[in-house]
C-alpha cells in the first residue's frame, strides 16, 4: 500500500486527509482547507462577487436579496434569509455557491442573488 501523498491536517495533524473538489478534508476532525498554492494553478484564481460587488470567499455568511422559488417546495426562500458557511464552486448554469439553507437543505445559489453580511 502506498503512503498518502497529501499533507496532514493543520488542525489535528491527522494523516488520512483526502481530496474533495478543490479542498482537502480531514475525516478525523472534519476540518477542510484549500489545496496548497503550488498544486492549484493560476488559472483557478477567479473572483466571485455578490449582488453589490463585494468579493466572496469560502466560509462567508451571505443574505439572500430576493425571493427564490424552490422546486418541490410550496414556499420558496424568502429575501433576507441568512446562509452561513458558503463554499465557492464551479457550478452549472451560473450557480457558483454551494451551501445549506436552513429549512431547505443543501443547494446551489447564484452569487447575483446574495449579499455578503
Amino acid at each position: 500500500m502506498t503512503e498518502n501523498p497529501l499533507p496532514p491536517c493543520p488542525e489535528c495533524a491527522g494523516a488520512y486527509a483526502y481530496e474533495m473538489g478543490a479542498l482537502l478534508v480531514c475525516p478525523e476532525c472534519g476540518h477542510e482547507w484549500p489545496l496548497a498554492s503550488g498544486e492549484s494553478g493560476a488559472a483557478e484564481e477567479r473572483v466571485i462577487k455578490d449582488a453589490v460587488g463585494n468579493v466572496l470567499a469560502d466560509g462567508d455568511t451571505v443574505t439572500v436579496v430576493k425571493g427564490l422559488k424552490v422546486k418541490g417546495s410550496p414556499s420558496g426562500i424568502k429575501a433576507g434569509t441568512k446562509v452561513r458557511n458558503i463554499r465557492l464552486v464551479d457550478g452549472v448554469d451560473g450557480h457558483d455557491i454551494d451551501c445549506k439553507v436552513e429549512g431547505f437543505g443543501p443547494m446551489q445559489l447564484k452569487s447575483s442573488v446574495v449579499r455578503k453580511v
